[in-house]
């Protein structure tokens, strides 16, 4: 029985194509382990268990650096327990990639900044998010409660404003609505101050100006009457002799 052998190259297009077929389910297989972990850590994160979660959220952003929600899953798990500067870390990695989440990730990381008690920075991410999102409700209740603390009264009162223009039906409107009132009653104890200290300060300028003219007015006079003096030798008498007493 005679067997017929095919040529020496024969075989390599066959071996090609396994391994493309391999490399193929390889990659398909990498993709499916990464969007299983970031499904299994979804699950968890909206079970509110954030311990669990991590591990997997981990697992998903190395898998894909570019998987923006799950990147903004991790940062929310970081600051949940307590890793202020990991999920900092996370929301700028991934805020430049943001897309339609922008603004969340960009709220997210002022809120992270401001638990940092960095209030400038806190300001800039909830003004992005703003900026982003011009109905991102949040962010204005945020950046106002930031420029508060920061004593910048003034500019945080349109965005408490804004805030419930967005949300007419918040259940925080009655805590707002008081500090709303109070920071324009702050405005109006400061405009008072500001009309008092003016007039003061025109009564002031005001006695100082009698006070110089009177002085001015007395020195006038006193120069008139040192003129009205006369020390001439005509009114001088002169005396001979010697005085004796008696």
């Amino acid at each position: 029985m005679y067997f017929k052998t095919g040529t020496a190259g024969a075989g390599r297009p066959r071996l090609a194509a396994v391994f493309s077929s391999a490399l193929v389910l390889l990659c398909a297989a990498g993709g499916a382990y990464g969007q299983s972990n970031f499904l299994r850590g979804e699950e968890l994160f909206m079970q509110n268990k954030p311990q669990e979660a991590l591990v997997f959220l981990e697992n998903a952003v190395a898998d894909d650096p570019a998987h923006v929600r799950a990147f903004l899953y991790l940062g929310i798990v970081y600051q949940q327990l307590g890793h202020i500067d990991e999920a900092i870390a996370a929301y700028r990695r991934i805020l430049p990639k943001g897309g339609d989440e922008t603004a969340r990730i960009a709220y997210n990381l002022g809120n992270a900044y401001y638990s940092r008690g960095n209030i400038v920075f806190a300001d800039q991410f909830y003004s992005q998010a703003i900026e982003t999102d011009p109905a991102y409700a949040p962010a204005y209740l945020n950046r106002a409660n930031a420029r508060v603390k920061n004593g910048s009264l003034r500019d945080a009162l349109p965005d408490y404003e804004m805030y419930l223009t967005l949300e007419p039906r918040s259940p925080k409107r009655p805590q707002i609505e008081r500090l709303a009132a109070f920071i324009r009653e702050e405005f109006a104890a400061e405009e008072r101050r500001r009309l008092l200290a003016e007039e003061a300060a025109r009564a002031e300028a005001e006695r100082k100006r009698r006070l110089l003219e009177e002085v001015s007015a007395s020195l006038q006079a006193a120069a008139d009457e040192s003129r009205g003096l006369s020390a001439g030798s005509e009114d001088v008498q002169g005396y001979e002799g010697v005085f004796e007493l008696e």
